[in-house]
């Protein structure tokens, strides 16, 4: 497979522009970075500064999915790196849906830790105070409560398993409708451990938004778009009715998963997005009361680097990374523009190292969103935002995308910065490679990408 792929290489802005123009791309830069300083009022909240941790998961948490010490450790340095925005890993809303056996789980015995958590991060934040979302989740097809795969599908999607099978029915629209009560009581528990927002999370392939994407699933939550966005919206509606607390989605505009499976892509063509039905699902969010969304892109089992670019991963992609970026930025405008009520936290930006911190300004200045999130850098270089509000970004301390946090995952341990927070996790980054351990990323189809 031909590929343009190349490792990050710019040496200074004027290269990476160079860059750019080179490629051909439009992509928003600015050298005066001092928008990121600006507040934004969201709801009943004022977010101090428009930059946010994106949900990374340390699958760090005690087997009841209780946060641990490095889950407490991990909260606390990004409460003191200063991001307005304080996105936190998903957490389950029921025992078969976590993704790991030590994937947070928001439960009534749970809940003492969950306020801990918070009222160690409002200890350590610098500058005020962030805004805390707690990310409700059921985890679907990838489930793995007890370490195995232990699926939850919405519909069958061969090519998503590794052996090329899918033999796992779907679950029941009984079951579904089951989810509506778990996910309310767990914002219930949200709202009671201090959390400002829950989002219910509709990204990457995990249960409800695969459901987005279930063209060929009979019955009320598949087919139509009205089935598909079914349980998304019902799920809001009860959490609203039922809380008070702010409502917030991460939501995936474009899976670059071929039709039938694959939402907001062209029937055509998988790699033309068509985002006529997540504006329009944009839209129907706001009229249910969603003010602020985060949006991605992609698959990180499947096609990692349309969402998450990298310089060493699991395969190596055709595109350049800065293609992926500006691809992803795109159509993160075309949906702000699409829906421009909602406020919209952008994502994509580590793989950029300190240019992150330009792009990120260049976009909210040109108006393609308002905030933006930062994720594997978060893991290298908690302390970004208050570099960035201080000056910029240090390019000794940036995430180097060298796909090791995400190895770690896959070998079954924790996740961290093995290279930029070497002194905790290079040790569990070589115990988890000790083990037999597992593949990084996945296999993506030539035929596709």
């Amino acid at each position: 497979m031909e590929t343009k792929h190349e490792r990050f290489r710019y040496a200074d802005a004027g290269e990476f522009k160079a860059g750019l123009s080179r490629l051909g791309l439009e992509f928003p830069f600015s050298e005066d970075l001092s928008v990121l300083a600006e507040p934004l009022k969201l709801g009943r909240k004022t977010i101090k500064n428009r930059l946010g941790i994106q949900p990374m998961e340390g699958c760090d948490g005690t087997r009841d999915g209780a946060p641990d010490e490095l889950t407490f450790r991990r909260y606390e340095r990004f409460a003191a790196g200063g991001a307005g925005v304080l996105w936190m890993e998903a957490m389950a809303v029921c025992p078969e849906g976590r993704a790991n056996p030590r994937q947070l789980y928001l439960c009534e015995k749970n809940l003492p830790a969950f306020r801990e958590l918070n009222q160690r991060i409002s200890a350590a934040a610098k500058g005020g105070e962030p805004y805390k979302i707690a990310q409700l989740t059921h985890s679907g097809r990838y489930s793995k409560p007890n370490g195995a795969p232990e699926p939850v599908t919405a519909v069958k999607i061969p090519f998503l398993f590794a052996d090329g099978k899918d033999d796992y029915e779907p679950v029941s629209d009984e079951y579904l409708e089951g989810l509506i009560p778990q996910f309310v009581k767990a914002a219930k528990l949200a709202e009671e451990a201090g959390f400002d927002a829950v989002d219910i999370k509709a990204c990457h392939r995990y249960l409800l938004s695969e459901l987005l994407g279930a063209f060929e699933r009979p019955g009320k939550y598949g087919g139509s778009f009205e089935n598909r966005s079914r349980l998304l919206l019902e799920i809001v509606d009860a959490v609203r009715a039922e809380t008070g607390i702010e409502v917030v989605v991460r939501l995936n505009l474009y899976d670059a998963l071929p039709h039938p499976f694959g939402f907001g892509v062209s029937k055509e063509d998988v790699h033309q997005p068509d985002l006529s039905e997540p504006i329009r699902l944009l839209r129907f969010l706001h009229e249910h009361g969603v003010r602020f969304v985060d949006l991605s892109c992609g698959n990180p089992y499947y096609n990692p680097h349309v969402g998450r670019p990298y310089d060493q991963g699991g395969y190596l992609p055709p595109s350049h990374p800065l293609e992926d970026n500006a691809r992803m930025l795109r159509l993160i405008r075309e949906a702000q523009q699409g829906c421009p009520e909602v406020t919209v936290m952008a994502t994509g930006f580590s793989w950029l190292r300190e240019f992150g911190a330009n792009a990120a300004a260049g976009g909210i200045k040109e108006g393609w969103f308002s905030l933006a999130g930062f994720g594997r850098q978060a893991f290298a270089y908690p302390d970004f935002p208050n570099d960035i509000l201080s000056g910029g970004m240090k390019r000794e301390k940036c995430c180097i995308c060298c796909s090791n946090c995400t190895v770690m995952m896959r070998d079954g341990g924790v996740t961290g910065c093995p290279v930029r927070d070497s002194a905790v996790y290079a040790p569990l980054y070589r115990q988890g490679r000790s083990g037999k351990g597992s593949p990084v990323g996945s296999a993506v189809k030539e035929s596709l990408f």
